[in-house]
Order: structure tokens, then C-alpha cells, then sequence
């Protein structure tokens, strides 16, 4: 070890330790964990720390799409006995210039026989068009190292030492710690397999253990099985019928199949989901999800979905949940609701649109009816999965009052399909009877040559919000379905068979699309950006059919009516950003004596080619 970072070391060590409640987050960013990043935001600032096992230089990144392609970069390590940390971006071609505006700022580096360590902060919005704004929406972030520091590394490039990975920056800290001892059960799937097709559904049902009074279930973990990762798209807990018997565990089913058991028809109620790249989901210290009561589910539904684009074979799946649950009982039982578009093929998206908005509401009408008759004073939201597939791009969750938006609920700007998880909210959200929340979806399709479908295959579409809130009530879907027949107008079909006898169903005029299904049809028409932009604006002021679910497949009576949306402001007006420009070099407090800990040296020119 060299001498200078070795007395930096010693002096560090104290202060390192004091600051370690900057940095409440915490993500391996490379399969070896030779790379960690740990952060942490106060006011509008954001720290971050990173560990990695190398003595050349550090490369981390923000970036639009997880690639090298205008990105917000900052590269550093300790050469020579001295630290250096550099703000750079990168061009369209990749190529890395030096940032004349520096907002990276230094706060120490330190270097061992197998680490560099820097810890290092900025503004999350910093008036800088070359510096990505860090918003609470997903953030891309990309990571590089070499065993050569930058000025002895010269034109070498990083080879295999790289990566990206989605994370939220700006998550609320959680605070609530669980005890390792605690009581859990599992609900996996023993050895099922995947068919070589891209989509499938499998579901098993589970009883939950008998406990003869009331628990509370406070954390649910994935139980991915190794080497899956890419493989189990989402999880689905379901609550089935308390009417059902044993008999209903002795086998699992590919689900929504012709031939699949009748009791799966009777799990309607979602109460708990889980998406890919999410993580485990601890529930706030009040609240937590009731079993054992005879209110409480018996028997669960388990649904995964699978994805197997590659259509590879002979895969066998063992991935499933486990709950952890305790006798020490929270205040408030949790509950699910399900709100947005309700999948179906009513939902669709032109081909080669740039950007396509839809909309799933979860009306005033449903609402005022279900909370008036049980919870007037209103339920409290404090965490929201927000859910699209491919195509989607962004998702929004609208929230209004007496016709007067408020705050977004939730949204993700930069919505990646890989990373799905719960946001928990920093702020609990109070819903009330006449509320109306709207699910935003943008999509892009300019890759697609035929029509997508709203589904269940990761090529159809979705456009979904899980609210976790407390005290549970008898909701559990507040969604629509925008009107069809007025879709099929602007294509000008005239005439549909009557009575309906297949779905899709077929139609009947004009010629050019006699006998042919409203799916075939649609496709058919020959789809400009202009002729999408007109049929988006249609579809948006379309009315729709409510769907307002209770448990045990009943009904609320609002369900099947048709309702006109609420007139509202589009695009959605964002909050004005406020930006900090700083080009001066700051230190935190604690390190002022540690002055050269805070010198930026800079090794290379104003153009490197990075990758």
C-alpha cells in the first residue's frame, strides 16, 4: 500500500464511519461484487460512495438507456498518491469530453491493495444540459472500471469490466428494520416446466398455514430461482374462494387455458405482486397483511408469468415468495387494489407511433361507491407498482379531486420493463370518496410493423397500477375499457355480425373488411403517424366501461357501466424543476483538514474514447 493513501486511510477511517448514514442505499452492480455503490440524498443534493475492487481507475454513469451514448459521466481513483475525479459526458458517437462545467464534487479517495474507494456528491438538477437530472423516476446506471489508473491507461479500454443496472435513487429511506429470526412460510413451485414458447402462465394454487388466529405477514421476498432472472417476469398472490377444499392443491395448471380447474376462476382478489428486478417489499411498521382470520385467505393463487423469448427448452422452474410474517400485530390490515386498463384487446396501439398515450381509469363512481359504503374517511396509499411491457416507455398515476388535479401519486419517466418494483411513497396518499385516479401509459411502437394488443404475452400491452394501502375494504379492481365500436369507425368498419358469437368478433361492412376479425382489420388499415395521432386524440375521449371488483368475484354496482372521463389537462404539466449550478469545488465539513482529499486533478484532455 502505498504511503500517502495509507495515512489518508487512517484519517479517513473515522470520518467514513461517521458519514455511513449518508449512504442508507446499498446495490452490487456486477456479479462478482467487485463493484458496490452506496448513496444517499438529503435536500437536493445526492452522495454517493463507491467500493471497488481494483487500483486503476472508477467510471460511473447516468445514463438514458443504459449505454454509453450521451451519458453523464464521472471517472476518478488515486494516481500516484493523489486523488482525481473528473465530470464528463459522452456524445452520440460515444466519445468521452470532458464537462466544462464541473458538478461532481470530491469528498475523499482512498486506495489499498485490492480497492479505490471515492465518495463523491452533486445536485440532482444542476442547470447543466450535459448532467442527467436525477428525478424519482428510474435511473440507468452505468459502471466501468480498469486496473490502470486513467493517465497510465491511456487509450486501453475497459473490456469486460462494465455493466448497467436500473435502480431509483431517490427511493424513501426505510427505516424499519426485521428481525432475522423472524417466522416465514414459502410458496414456490416445485419443478415445473417451460414450454419453448415465449409466453406462459402458470398457476398453483397454495394453502396458507393454519395459525387459528390473527398474524401479520410484514415482508415478502422472491424467491428467484438461480439463473432464472430473466425468465420470471412477475409474480401474482391471488385470493381464492374460502369455499375451496384441499383437493385444489394436488396440481398447478397453465392459467387462463381452456382446460384449466375451475377453482383458479374464483381467485380475483391480488394481494401481493411482485415484478422483475424488484426486490423484497417490507411493509411499513403499521401495517401489515392479515392471515389467519377467518376474513383472510385460505387458499392462494399463485400466477407467474414466465418469459422465453428464445423459445429455449427443457427449463424446469423452482421461483416462488416467501412471507415473513409475526403475532406482533400492526394497527391496520393492507389491501391491493388493481386499477388502469383492464387487459383486453380493446386496448391497442398503432404501428410505428414514436408515442402513443393510454389511459385506465379508476372513476369517481367506483370509488365514491366502495369507500362511501365502507370507509368514508378514506384509505391511505403508501406504496404503487406501476406495470407496462415492452412498449412501454413511461407510466403515470393521476390523481384528482372535485375535477382538481393534485400531485402525481406516482410515475416513472424512464419506465424500463426489466426493473418493476414498488415505490414506496414519501408521503402517504389519502383517497376519498369522489377522488378519481387515471393510469397514464406512453408507449412506442416506431419499431413495429403490425398492431399491439393489450395482453398477456410480454409483445401485447398493459397498462396497470397496484396500490398497496390501508385499512383494507372490499375493493379490488377499479379499472375500464374504452369503448370498441367507435375504434372500429375511424378504421371505417360499418356493420359487425350480430349476435356475437366469436371473439374476436367478425365484421360484416364495408367490403374491404367483410368477414375478416376486428383484429385482422385493424391491421389491415395502412396506420400513418398522422392517422395515430388522430385515432390517440379519439381513443382519449372515448367513454368507458367501468370495472369495479370486489373479492370473491363479486360486483360493486357501478360494474359494466359505461362512464364518460373527466375533462383533464394534457400532456400532464410537470412541476417546475429548480436547478443549483456549482462550479466550484466543495467539501463536506468533516474533511476540510484533509485539504488535497478534495483536489480534482485532471489527467486527460477533453476527449477519450471511453468505450
Amino acid at each position: 500500500m502505498r504511503l500517502w493513501p495509507l495515512l489518508l486511510w487512517g484519517l479517513l477511517l473515522p470520518a467514513a464511519t461517521a458519514a455511513a448514514g449518508r449512504y442508507p442505499h446499498s446495490a452490487v452492480l456486477d456479479g462478482a461484487a467487485g463493484y458496490r455503490l452506496l448513496w444517499g440524498h438529503q435536500g437536493s443534493s445526492i452522495s454517493f460512495r463507491l467500493e471497488v475492487r481494483t487500483q486503476g481507475y472508477v467510471g460511473f454513469g447516468l445514463s438514458p438507456t443504459g449505454a454509453m451514448a450521451a451519458a453523464d459521466i464521472v471517472v476518478g481513483g488515486v494516481a500516484r498518491g493523489k486523488p482525481y475525479l473528473q465530470d464528463y459526458f459522452t456524445d452520440a458517437n460515444r466519445a468521452l469530453k470532458r464537462d466544462s462545467q464541473q458538478d461532481y464534487h470530491l469528498e475523499y479517495a482512498m486506495e489499498n491493495n485490492t480497492h479505490t474507494i471515492l465518495a463523491f456528491s452533486r445536485e440532482l438538477h444542476t442547470c447543466d444540459t450535459n448532467d442527467k437530472s436525477i428525478t424519482e423516476s428510474t435511473v440507468r446506471v452505468i459502471w466501468a472500471y480498469h486496473h490502470k489508473d486513467m493517465g497510465e491507461a491511456g487509450q486501453n479500454y475497459h473490456g469486460s469490466n462494465r455493466g448497467s443496472k436500473s435502480l431509483r435513487l431517490l427511493n424513501p429511506e426505510k427505516k424499519n428494520v426485521i428481525s432475522a429470526s423472524l417466522a416465514y412460510f414459502d410458496l414456490t413451485n416445485q419443478d415445473v416446466p417451460i414450454p419453448d414458447k415465449d409466453t406462459t402462465y402458470w398457476c398453483q394454487m397454495f394453502k396458507i398455514p393454519v395459525y387459528h388466529e390473527k398474524h401479520h405477514v410484514i415482508k415478502v421476498e422472491p424467491l428467484i430461482q438461480k439463473g432464472h432472472g430473466n425468465l420470471v417476469h412477475h409474480i401474482l398472490l391471488y385470493q381464492c374462494s374460502s369455499s375451496l377444499n384441499d383437493s385444489v392443491l394436488d396440481y398447478g395448471h397453465e392459467c387462463y387455458h381452456p382446460n384449466m380447474p375451475d377453482s383458479f376462476l374464483t381467485c380475483e382478489t391480488v394481494i401481493f405482486a411482485w415484478a422483475i428486478g424488484g426486490e423484497a417489499f417490507t411493509y411499513p411498521p403499521h401495517v401489515g397483511l392479515s392471515i389467519g382470520t377467518p376474513t383472510d385467505p385460505q387458499y392462494v393463487l399463485m400466477e407467474v408469468h414466465y418469459d422465453n423469448p428464445s423459445y429455449l427448452e427443457g427449463l424446469i422452474d423452482n421461483s416462488g415468495l416467501r412471507l415473513f410474517y409475526t403475532t406482533d400485530l400492526r394497527k391496520y390490515d393492507a389491501g391491493v387494489i388493481e386499477a388502469g386498463l383492464w387487459v383486453s384487446l380493446f386496448h391497442n396501439i398503432p404501428p410505428g407511433m414514436p408515442e402513443f398515450i393510454a389511459e385506465g381509469h379508476c372513476t369517481l363512481e367506483c370509488l365514491e361507491e366502495a369507500l362511501d359504503a365502507e370507509r368514508p374517511s378514506g384509505i391511505h396509499v403508501f406504496a404503487v407498482l406501476l406495470h407496462a411491457h415492452l412498449a412501454g416507455r413511461a407510466i403515470r398515476m393521476r390523481h384528482f379531486r372535485k375535477g382538481e388535479e393534485q400531485k402525481l401519486l406516482a410515475y416513472d419517466d424512464e419506465f424500463d420493463f426489466n426493473f418493476q418494483e414498488f415505490q414506496y411513497l414519501k408521503e402517504e396518499r389519502t383517497i376519498l370518496p369522489g377522488d378519481n385516479l387515471i393510469t397514464e401509459c406512453r408507449y412506442s411502437t416506431v419499431d413495429r410493423i403490425r398492431m399491439t394488443w393489450g395482453g398477456l404475452s410480454t409483445r401485447n400491452e398493459m397498462c396497470l397500477s397496484y396500490l398497496l394501502y390501508y385499512p383494507r375494504i372490499n375493493l379490488t379492481r377499479c379499472a375500464s375499457i374504452p369503448d370498441i365500436m367507435e375504434q372500429l369507425q375511424f378504421i371505417g368498419v360499418k356493420e359487425i355480425y350480430r349476435p356475437v358469437r366469436t371473439w374476436p368478433f367478425i365484421i360484416k361492412s364495408p367490403k374491404q373488411y367483410k368477414n375478416l376479425s376486428f383484429m385482422d382489420a385493424m391491421n389491415k388499415f395502412k396506420w400513418s403517424r398522422s392517422a395515430g395521432l388522430s385515432y390517440n386524440e379519439l381513443v382519449l375521449r372515448l367513454p368507458v366501461n367501468v370495472r369495479c371488483s370486489k373479492t370473491d368475484n363479486a360486483e360493486w354496482s357501478i360494474q359494466g357501466m359505461t362512464a364518460i372521463p373527466p375533462e383533464i389537462e394534457r400532456p400532464y404539466r410537470t412541476e417546475p424543476v429548480i436547478c443549483i449550478s456549482s462550479s466550484y469545488l466543495h467539501c463536506s465539513l468533516f474533511l476540510n483538514p484533509l485539504f488535497i482529499a478534495c483536489v480534482t486533478v485532471s489527467i486527460l484532455g477533453n476527449s477519450w474514447p471511453f468505450v
